[in-house]
């Protein structure tokens, strides 16, 4: 195989590109299908283009595009909701306060720079922490003249309502951020007081107390806008306009107060303890606990409404073979549009009430869901969803089995979790393992979790099963018998190594095993967090190139972050043909921090998309729309030289006040896997390029990140935090997967040979390469989690590599603390990965040759 000829990346001009321009078509469509209508009082909208409307808010003009931090893109531009309004016809009667609030933004936003900025000369300073741990609060902005607004024309406000949030930081129950500021307050009171209707745009990307809207008797329609990417505000304009009937549902339960989550109390620094997080709700998380425990949402998990409406029937309930030859189950629907107006798509879900008997389950999980195509007024589809019966197991940790009990299960369908209604039943006529596995991560701490009444879970359990035995669908009968048990092998790394890559590196001599351990710390950049790369400017880091000559041929990968497209910087120099290495500070806000330098050299363009935000992504519930964004940023990176992305983030939405849970797809394990795992078919079409799953496990939390120690049972564990990441590699194997920097059950994520070796690849099959996270083994863990640890356990790649992770690895081969068996086999699974790459000439989809090389 031939390694390509490095060519500079990106572009000499610094004109829109055609492919910026289809890639901006796509962006805008995702953003638009994501929206979630939560509220649409006497059919508000959709409002008629040229009509005059009143604009406020601190995202009107100043629409936030997404989080901070490594999920940031340094995008060409991006579209308001102002000017995405303006854009489509509207009359804004507001332009003077929209002005006016744009000057004081841009003073705020020089004043928090600055304030940044000085704070560097304090010893010991770190420029990423303090930029990260301070994140920008956008301000009100002004009051409104009331008697002016009321004189202005327009019946109908919207208020678009931001917060910024990203990595290093978790949010706060608190005004400005989970709450209103009295500012905040006191204009929506003057609007309200000044238009007939307002509609509230969420330009958040987390959830907040909308309490105040039920004290507002003129908030008449809400959207859950979230944070769109780059054309936001013209897909804004899409929906608000009727040119795009909203279709989203709620990937989280939404509360009707922030103290009615289980762990509202104890998240993070809540309890005033961010060393120790203690996962005591369970397998209760999101809509588990609040249907199972009967609390009350504002909105429910899967709700959304339409400006058409919909009719849906289940046709029947069967018994099944799936496609890999397991006993499963299909529900037939027929969804028909029965409004009279607007063409729109419909979400159904199906959802499983399992027996309660060895142990007590959530009353309800989600277990299928499809959309329908745009269907037009009086148009119908018919619908087939369907899934293995071992997908309906739950965790015995007293046998360390998967396992379904006898019983019947009750099948729920509908387009939310809140309408779904009983439409038929399995029935199992015995106990049947499913998987017999090993344990892992024990706890090494008590922990006491909540439980349901069982007296409540029970009369909740006799209710639906006196349904199911009236129902017209009869049960679809399932033999215990049928269900064959999975015995898991757990391996020893190998002695001989196979294929070309373990030819390879067998030779190796023990100075290249170590620097191919790494990422590469020898071009004399900075190795700061998502911006250590060289060869592609902005990018995240590369992998060594020690062996890459003569005869071993092993190309370097490079890595760029995401997961809200690839995050590289927008310009670069070139100087007597080579890269002008600049400072990290570039690589953020489009290099907002850096003083103004002559340019020296050729200028370089890299303008990538910014596509909306993993939870925006999610509420689109559209498994194709997602590998279709895969497959666009699949292009990019080959357009860029990109092998891997580091991305999807996939983490469970445990708690709204999580920093960064804009980047990660829900609060439900089999939505989070099935969306990253189209995003992942999406991108690996493309010869050579892969995504980075990630941050595997329990990074839940941000505070502390890299500290934090999440006891969780082992129950919770496998049913909750690992199952995403499971059906993400089992349906579509991608390329690698990032560690995360917080312990579990006190080991650090990245040192943990049970996540890493016994789950990711003996008991899911995983075939690609494992990395940390940036930093992990040199910054805040006091030297717990090592390098030399990371490769016992089995994790391939220590990013973005420095010499002394180096020095460490060397030091444990003399000591004997690490094998070289043991440091061959993660080269191993590196080489393995760059031979696959696009780094090469005739590269060829990963998925088609990941089992053969």
């Amino acid at each position: 195989m031939k390694i390509k000829e490095r060519r500079l990346p990106g572009t000499m001009s610094a004109e829109i590109s055609d492919r910026e321009i289809r890639h901006r078509k796509l962006a805008r469509r995702a953003a638009a299908e994501g929206f979630v209508l939560l509220k649409n009082k006497d059919g508000l909208l959709p409002i008629e283009r040229g009509s005059r409307l009143a604009l406020y808010g601190a995202g009107a003009g100043r629409t936030v595009k997404g989080g901070t931090g490594s999920g940031d893109v340094n995008e060409r531009d991006s579209i308001s909701i102002y000017q995405g309004l303006r854009q489509a016809g509207y009359e804004i009667t507001s332009e003077d306060w929209i002005l006016a609030y744009d000057r004081l933004y841009e003073e705020e936003r020089l004043r928090w720079r600055d304030d940044i900025l000085c704070r560097m000369d304090r010893p010991g300073a770190k420029f990423f922490d303090e930029y990260s741990t301070t994140p920008f609060q956008v301000p009100c902005g002004p009051g409104i003249d009331t008697e002016a607004a009321k004189q202005d024309g327009a019946d109908i406000a919207v208020f678009v309502l931001s917060r910024v949030a990203g990595e290093n930081a978790d949010r706060r129950d608190t005004p400005g951020d989970y709450k209103l500021t009295s500012e905040e307050r006191a204009l929506l009171n003057q609007i309200s007081e000044s238009y007939r209707s307002i509609v509230l745009a969420v330009n958040i990307g987390g959830l907040v107390d909308l309490g105040f809207t039920e004290e507002l008797p003129n908030v008449d329609a809400i959207l859950q806008f979230v944070q769109a990417g780059q054309e936001g505000g013209s897909a804004f304009a899409d929906v608000l306009s009727g040119d795009v009937t909203p279709s989203g549902k709620l990937a989280d339960t939404w509360a009707a107060s922030y103290e009615d989550y289980p762990n509202a109390q104890t998240f993070s620094h809540k309890n005033g303890n961010t060393e120790t997080e203690k996962y005591e709700e369970g397998i209760f998380v999101g809509y588990r606990y609040f249907d199972t425990f009967d609390v009350p949402a504002l909105y429910g998990f899967g709700y959304g409404l339409s400006y058409t409406s919909f009719e849906t029937q289940v046709r029947a309930v069967r018994k099944v073979r799936t496609d890999a030859d397991k006993p499963g189950i299909e529900v037939d629907v027929s969804v028909k549009n029965t409004g009279d107006r607007y063409a729109g798509k419909e979400v159904v879900q199906v959802y499983v009430s399992c027996p309660q008997k060895k142990l007590v389950k959530e009353f309800r999980r989600l277990s299928a869901f499809a959309k329908t195509g745009l269907l037009a007024p009086g148009e119908s589809q018919e619908l087939s969803l369907s899934f293995a019966m071992d997908q309906l197991a739950f965790y015995h940790e007293e046998g360390a089995v998967w396992m379904l009990e006898e019983g019947t299960y009750g099948i729920w369908a509908g387009n939310s979790l809140g309408s779904a209604v009983l439409a038929g039943a399995i029935h199992l006529d015995g106990d049947a393992v499913t998987v017999r596995c090993g344990h892992i991560c024990p706890l090494k701490e008590e922990l006491t979790e909540i439980m349901p009444d069982l007296a409540n879970v029970s009369k909740k359990e006799s209710e639906w099963l006196a349904k199911a035995e009236s129902l017209t669908i009869p049960p679809a009968e399932v033999h215990a018998g049928e269900i064959e048990a999975e015995e898991i092998v757990y391996t020893e790394m190998p002695e001989t190594l196979p294929g070309p890559a373990g030819e390879i590196v067998q030779k190796l001599s023990a100075d290249q095993l170590i620097q191919l351990a790494t990422g590469d710390p020898g071009k004399g950049q900075e190795s700061a967090l998502g911006s250590a790369g060289i060869t592609v400017p902005g990018s995240a880091a590369e992998t060594s190139s020690a062996a890459a000559g003569d005869p071993w041929n092993v190309a370097a990968m490079v890595l760029a972050d995401g997961p809200a497209g690839l995050r590289l910087n927008q310009t670069y120099q070139v100087a007597d043909g080579e890269i002008v290495k600049e400072s990290f500070m570039k690589s953020l806000e489009k290099g907002f921090f850096m003083s103004e330098t002559e340019s020296v050299g050729t200028t370089y363009y890299q303008y990538c998309t910014a596509i909306p935000v993993g939870t925006l992504l999610a509420q689109t519930w559209n498994i194709e729309l997602i590998e279709e964004v895969g497959e666009m940023i699949g292009s990019e990176m080959e357009e860029f030289g990109v092998t891997l992305w580091l991305a999807p983030g996939m983490n469970i939405h445990r708690n709204p006040l999580c920093g960064r849970n804009f980047e990660y797809y829900s609060e439900d394990p089999l939505l989070s896997g099935k969306m990253a795992a189209a995003m992942t078919l999406g991108v690996q079409k493309h010869p050579g390029v892969g995504t980075t799953i990630k941050h595997f496990a329990c990074n839940n939390q941000e505070d502390n990140r890299m500290g934090s120690d999440s006891v969780v049972s082992e129950r919770a564990l496998r049913e909750i935090y690992l199952k995403g990441f499971e059906i993400a590699v089992k349906e579509s194997q991608p390329m690698s997967i990032m560690t995360s920097y917080n312990m579990i059950n006190g080991v650090h994520a990245a040192n943990s040979f049970d996540i890493c070796k016994k789950a990711a690849r003996d008991e899911w099959g995983f075939a690609g390469a494992i990395m940390t996270d940036w930093t992990t083994t040199t910054d805040s863990t006091g030297g717990i989690c090592t390098a030399p640890g990371c490769i016992r356990a089995g994790n391939d790649m220590i990013m973005p590599g420095t010499h002394q992770d180096h020095e460490e690895i060397r030091r444990a081969l003399e000591d004997g603390s690490l094998t070289l068996r043991e440091l061959r086999w993660c080269v191993y699974n590196t080489v393995r990965l760059c031979l696959q790459s696009n780094q090469y000439e005739g590269a060829v989809s990963y998925r088609k040759q990941f089992d053969t090389i």
